[in-house]
């Protein structure tokens, strides 16, 4: 079993994880960390579990809308979110198609 140290807002935090799993997790405590100095860039006096409990949120809302924007692609619908992206993913489906018709014909 592995084991790792990771910082997340500016405490060291022990770890274990599967062998071979170490820099994955380094990575996800550094994006945690990220959300710690986000919420502690909004101002006021956090606790380090208050901290901790609004950078999961943060995520967890990030999560949310990630997974109503797959569900939409997979359904083939644009996001509210993002029409930009919607249609810009429509012209390169097109234009593969385009190029799979081309190479389609004798």
């Amino acid at each position: 079993m592995g084991q790792v140290t990771v910082r997340v807002g500016g405490y060291s935090h022990p770890v274990s994880c599967e062998d071979g799993q170490e820099a994955h997790l380094v990575s996800l405590a550094a994006e945690v960390d990220r959300r710690v100095h986000s919420v502690r860039s909004m101002g006021g006096q956090f606790g380090e579990n208050r901290l901790l409990l609004l950078a999961a949120l943060l995520l967890a809302d990030e999560v949310h809308d990630l997974r109503i924007e797959l569900s939409a692609a997979r359904a083939g619908q644009p996001t509210a979110d993002n029409p930009v992206l919607a249609e810009r993913l429509t012209r390169v489906a097109e234009r593969i198609e385009g190029i799979a018709a081309g190479l389609q014909r004798p």
